[in-house]
């Protein structure tokens, strides 16, 4: 387990992420029903199931990406659907495969999406300590993004999400392609995110991991969340008992 210096009731009614009776269809299928789901500053909720369970329809509809049939996403208390820029000026979003500037080096992405989210104050000696802080080295800020590994990409990405000062984090199977060792340092630098305040929204496949870095763990069914797991409660054969049951059922 993460050894990380969290502080688990200082932000507990601090919403950030909320979804009311979230609900989407695509013709006769529904992707998402009626979610109700809630992340406050300080917490990390994984969404766990398996394919076509409504994970990234949950993170789609909290970005904007798509619109709900009924109910509604909101980020800091704005309806998403009706604040799009203002809500997304609040977010950071890694997917699975990151999308950043291959051409670009490290620290031109870095200066290019903060720029975009209004933030012209910084300097190149500020963004090289936001590179620091995530890990990358200062001789690889300014190698082409397009060299580096998926680990070192979403390093940027959380760089981004920290020079933003993003209040919520928006990711979609970050882990996934990630080797024990970068995927262990990805869960580290979410944790030091949690302790600034950040509200975490992580949808993936992985079990283990969930537990390991989540706060929360929600379990996703057929559009439904179906139940949610502190992770400071039962150990990892528990919750993994917990979820066979349910995708048993």
């Amino acid at each position: 387990m993460y050894a990380f210096a969290w502080i688990d009731s200082v932000w507990e009614n601090d919403s950030v992420l909320h979804a009311y009776q979230l609900s989407k269809r695509y013709r006769q299928i529904t992707a998402l029903d009626r979610l109700d789901l809630t992340v406050a500053r300080g917490e990390i909720f994984c969404l766990l199931g398996a394919n076509g369970a409504g994970k990234t329809t949950t993170i789609n509809l909290f970005l904007g990406f798509i619109k709900p049939d009924s109910g509604h996403a909101s980020i800091d208390g704005m309806n998403v659907a009706q604040h799009a820029r203002r809500t997304k000026a609040l977010l950071a979003y890694i997917p699975e495969q990151v999308q950043l500037y291959g051409g670009l080096t490290g620290l031109e992405n870095l200066d290019y999406f903060c720029a975009l989210a209004g933030h012209v104050e910084y300097n190149r000696g500020d963004y090289l300590e936001f590179l620091d802080r995530v890990g990358l080295e200062q001789k690889v800020a300014d190698r082409r993004l397009s060299t580096y590994s998926k680990g070192m990409r979403q390093k940027v990405g959380i760089a981004i999400a920290l020079a933003k000062r993003a209040k919520a984090l928006l990711l979609d199977e970050p882990t996934s392609g990630l080797d024990p060792a970068a995927a262990s340092e990805f869960g580290e630098l979410l944790g030091q995110l949690r302790n600034d305040g950040t509200a975490v929204l992580m949808a993936t496949h992985d079990l283990f991991r969930a537990a390991e870095i989540g706060t929360h763990v929600g379990i996703m069914k057929h559009g439904r969340l179906v139940e949610t797991v502190p992770t400071s409660g039962p150990g990892h054969l528990d919750l993994e008992k917990i979820y066979l049951e349910h995708m048993r059922a």
